[in-house]
């Protein structure tokens, strides 16, 4: 580590989460030319610009790299306290991890209910699509993620966990009066229900059914909450797709049914986490993969 000396680093860190030169400044306890000297020292010693002076303070590229670095080391300067016995306090061992909202309403709390209560973990959860969550981990922010993509992060072990199926429901209702056949027809003239405007999912979904360019209606419901996407869409609001372990009670109500019972989707589901040695972070990746085991399709 002599080329990149651990203070500037951290400083970097330090200014990327506090977000100013002079918020960081008073987290480290040092002046705010102190702060702005390090990042200097260090981005002269990388030959790159690691930060974007905006507000609040933003890394490039490079300066991922280098915060990612800050909390790898920071997460085994933990652990190796907690080894020694040097912890004090009884301080818990925070993890972070990014989670789709449809896997946290359905299977990964209880993973983390596996872990025994004596283990004193503490967990920041970050909701994000799981198109999304690898960028959070490439920003060093969360430590591990459920993403679709099984392309590793760079510094980052990746499995798969399995697959999570979706199916295609309405309101019998609703599918009476907007999901007439035609069905490839009326589809795209449907009321949808979306989690965001990001959510491309039904889209995708439109666009393989018809076999054409087609997309989801624009008469579309935005539900940003995986529990009320489900509600939204068994109130008769619009069609959506729902996955399998949030329909079936509804199914068995009579509150949806499968308006295309053979064009289930199955969406594969990753694990990446930072390749640390790091107890906590083995802890928690077992418990992740074996709730995954029983509640994903293989």
């Amino acid at each position: 580590m002599a080329d990149l000396p651990l203070d500037q680093v951290r400083t970097l860190l330090a200014v990327v989460d506090e977000g100013t030169f002079d918020a960081a400044a008073a987290a480290l306890h040092v002046t705010p030319s102190a702060v702005s000297q390090r990042v200097k020292a260090l981005e002269q010693r990388t030959g790159r610009v690691l930060l974007l002076r905006t507000k609040p303070v933003r890394p490039t590229e490079s300066g991922e790299v280098l915060v990612r670095l800050a909390r790898q080391v920071a997460r085994l300067e933990r652990d190796a306290h907690a080894e020694l016995g040097l912890s004090g306090g009884g301080e818990p061992t925070r993890v972070s991890v990014a989670v789709n909202a449809d896997s946290l309403a359905t299977w990964f709390l209880g993973a983390l209910t596996r872990l025994p209560s004596r283990t004193g973990f503490c967990f920041e959860l970050r909701r994000e699509d799981e198109a999304h969550t690898a960028a959070l981990l490439r920003e060093g922010t969360v430590m591990a993620a459920v993403t679709s993509s099984p392309d590793a992060v760079p510094g980052c072990s990746v499995r798969h966990l399995g697959r999570m199926r979706y199916l295609p429901v309405a309101h019998p209702e609703f599918a009476a009066a907007h999901l007439t056949e035609p069905l490839r027809e009326a589809l795209p003239e449907a009321p949808v229900v979306v989690f965001d405007r990001r959510d491309d999912f039904q889209d995708g979904f439109v666009r393989r059914f018809t076999r054409s360019g087609a997309e989801a209606s624009a008469r579309r419901h935005h539900v940003p909450t995986s529990e009320g996407f489900v509600e939204a869409v068994a109130s008769g609001l619009g069609w959506g797709m729902v996955p399998e372990a949030q329909a079936e009670p509804l199914l068995r109500a009579g509150r949806l049914l499968v308006f295309a019972p053979d064009h289930a989707v199955d969406a594969p589901l990753y694990w990446q986490q930072w390749k640390l040695d790091s107890p906590a972070l083995a802890a928690v990746t077992d418990a992740v993969t074996e709730a995954a085991a029983a509640a994903l399709r293989r």
